[in-house]
């Protein structure tokens, strides 16, 4: 994996923001002003003064640096260490200029203790996913690099109640939610925004996990431009 990295001005977040210098998709349009609007946008819609925030699968920390210049506490997840170092930076750089405060937990998020791989996608450095040790990598993924990690459950670092719970773990989502039960539970007004990828989700079945948030009290939908109350059936066609 390249480390190398530059350095962006982001006027409307009024700091610079650090990528990594060859990644193809977050840095590029973090470069061009912004990344995931409509995520960011329902992130920061939910985010108040003073509340908690978790980012799993933190990255660059985009989502805990808005955390961050909203005025929350964030805990930000990264277990790649190169990129959690950008991310500290970055979390630094918010921290220099807004009222909030941030957490970084160099682990990967997942439902016991323990070590793991993570493969790195050789362009697309948001596409690192989390594989036992020594077993089969992702196909589509090919010969890539891996690395050792560290894996533990959220419960463990974090304290409800928590205001909103952010999982982008390219897979391991629901690993991250079982390591998160006591959060989940001591959180009554949480917010959830959730990659949902059901081609590389470990440990349970696309339905199964959304049955299990629907359970848990939580309105289902797409973050798009008007989010709107969907069925897990909905979803899954």
């Amino acid at each position: 994996m390249d480390t190398a990295t530059r350095t962006v001005d982001l006027p409307q977040l009024g700091l610079a923001f650090e990528v990594l210098a060859d990644d193809a998709i977050i840095g590029p349009a973090i470069a061009r002003g912004s990344w995931a609007d409509h995520e960011t946008h329902l992130f920061r819609s939910h985010v108040e003064p003073g509340c908690k925030v978790v980012d799993l699968g933190a990255n660059v920390g985009w989502f805990a640096v808005q955390a961050i210049l909203a005025g929350a506490h964030v805990h930000a997840f990264e277990p790649v260490p190169a990129i959690a170092d950008v991310c500290w930076r970055n979390m630094e750089r918010a921290m220099a200029v807004g009222p909030g405060t941030g957490e970084l937990h160099r682990i990967a998020a997942g439902a016991t203790h323990g070590t793991a791989e993570i493969a790195l996608a050789e362009r697309n450095h948001g596409d690192n996913r989390v594989v036992e040790a020594g077993g089969e990598g992702p196909a589509d993924l090919g010969e890539c690099e891996r690395i050792a990690i560290d894996v533990g459950p959220v419960d463990d670092f974090v304290e409800g109640p928590v205001r909103f719970l952010k999982i982008d773990t390219q897979g391991s989502e629901w690993l991250a939610l079982c390591g998160a039960r006591q959060v989940l539970a001591d959180s009554p007004r949480l917010g959830l925004l959730m990659e949902f990828w059901p081609y590389a989700l470990r440990g349970a079945s696309p339905q199964a996990l959304l049955d299990f948030l629907a359970a848990e009290g939580f309105v289902l939908g797409k973050a798009t431009e008007a989010p709107y109350p969907m069925s897990p059936q909905r979803i899954l066609r």
